[in-house]
């Protein structure tokens, strides 16, 4: 469990705030609106009504406490800037912050920011990959190489074993786990055989598994 800082209770900051909530970490949540504050108030830990651009206010706060500070304002890219240089300047152990724009990346970064989210580029990269294939049911970016996908069991992979298809000696592809009914398995042998009611986690370069499967 972590003590974590959510700054900007937008769309986006709400999301987060509920997933969070759900993994059990003890979330601080921060917004100038009142009404942004109350929705987030059954998912958080603790919640203030404040302007994250003031020294003030984040010195309250007690910034070093925190194991990670979060910058998810998304309307207003100037308060985002502040918000992060402040935050280190303060002690901040780690901060995220989010752009919506490319270029917004930079300044961030320059700002005290450690990491950068970019939600639509993210979330434009998913739909991409996702709509070349019907088999595709997910996809994790590692690299602008390596990617994890889960994958319905292909027609032409049902009824053969991990061994019969080779797929890390033809295409460098590592199945990771085998999804079914009875959940997830991760315990993968060669002789395990797929059926068309299982999907399959694989990791592998992106071009590879584009050609593995005909795209």
């Amino acid at each position: 469990m972590k003590t974590i800082l959510l700054i900007g209770l937008g769309r986006f900051g709400q999301h987060v705030a509920r997933k969070l909530h759900g993994l059990g970490h003890q979330v601080m949540a921060v917004d100038s609106d009142e009404e942004r504050v109350d929705t987030v108030l059954p998912f958080v830990t603790n919640a203030q009504i404040g302007d994250s651009t003031s020294r003030e206010f984040l010195s309250a706060l007690d910034i070093p406490n925190f194991d990670v500070c979060i910058v998810a304002i998304g309307d207003k890219f100037q308060n985002s800037l502040e918000t992060a240089d402040l935050l280190k300047e303060l002690g901040a152990k780690k901060v995220i912050a989010r752009a919506s724009r490319g270029v917004q990346e930079k300044f961030l970064l320059r700002c005290g920011a450690d990491e950068v989210v970019y939600p639509e580029k993210q979330l434009a990269a998913w739909v991409a990959i996702r709509c070349t294939s019907e088999h595709i049911l997910d996809y994790i970016e590692l690299d602008k190489n390596y990617s994890i996908f889960e994958l319905s069991t292909p027609e032409e992979w049902s009824g053969r074993s991990i061994l019969q298809l080779d797929l890390r000696r033809k295409y460098g592809i590592n199945v990771l786990g085998i999804r079914n009914e009875h959940g997830l398995n991760m315990s993968i042998t060669p002789d395990m055989v797929l059926d068309e009611t299982s999907s399959v986690l694989i990791l592998g370069q992106q071009k590879e598994v584009q050609k593995c499967l005909h795209l």
